[in-house]
């Protein structure tokens, strides 16, 4: 799959009742930084938080997403503060899973501590799912979770994914789950 080259200023704007999601900028670092240092944030994902250093990274392959697969990731913002709550988006990590998940995008989602338990998680993640319906060919879109991760498992349902399949990733059980466009 070929696209052409993109800007973030290509990068589309989602509204919900109470999000905005847009592209990263800069100046989102620090705010991208706190949410992946935090542990109550990663421990489902590894067992340390990401450094400074792992954070510019992944906002760096955010846009770089968006600039060659057309897809990506959005920071999250509350529209009553403007504050980051988090980010969302569509990803292609080629990971080393089985079975693997070559040519489906992967959604995921990190929240902020202070957008826990407010159901950003599930309005983000069902705006990012009706932007891709209406923009991939392929009608399948995955996530993987650790099967202790309930909150976001309840997200991935309320969302609707499916359990496809338990497997390993990195050593770790892990449930792949799959959503066709509606």
């Amino acid at each position: 799959m070929t696209q052409a080259f993109r800007w973030a200023t290509d990068i589309p704007i989602l509204e919900t009742e109470r999000l905005h999601l847009r592209a990263h900028r800069v100046d989102d670092f620090p705010d991208s930084a706190r949410m992946w240092s935090d542990p109550n944030v990663t421990r489902y994902i590894r067992d340390t938080p990401f450094t400074p250093e792992e954070t510019w990274s992944r906002l760096l392959r955010y846009i770089g997403h968006w600039t060659l697969l057309g897809f990506g990731y959005w920071a999250v913002e509350e529209k009553e503060t403007g504050s980051f709550v988090g980010e969302v988006g569509f990803a292609d990590y080629r990971r080393n899973i089985t079975p693997p998940l070559d040519g489906i995008p992967e959604i995921g989602w990190a929240l902020a501590p202070q957008g826990h338990g407010r159901g950003f998680a599930t309005e983000a993640v069902l705006a990012v799912t009706a932007w891709g319906d209406s923009h991939f060919a392929r009608k399948r879109t995955a996530c993987i979770i650790a099967p202790d991760n309930l909150a976001s498992i309840r997200v991935a349902v309320k969302s609707g994914y499916q359990e496809w399949m338990r497997t390993t990733y990195h050593g770790n059980p892990t449930v792949m789950y799959v959503r066709e466009a509606v």
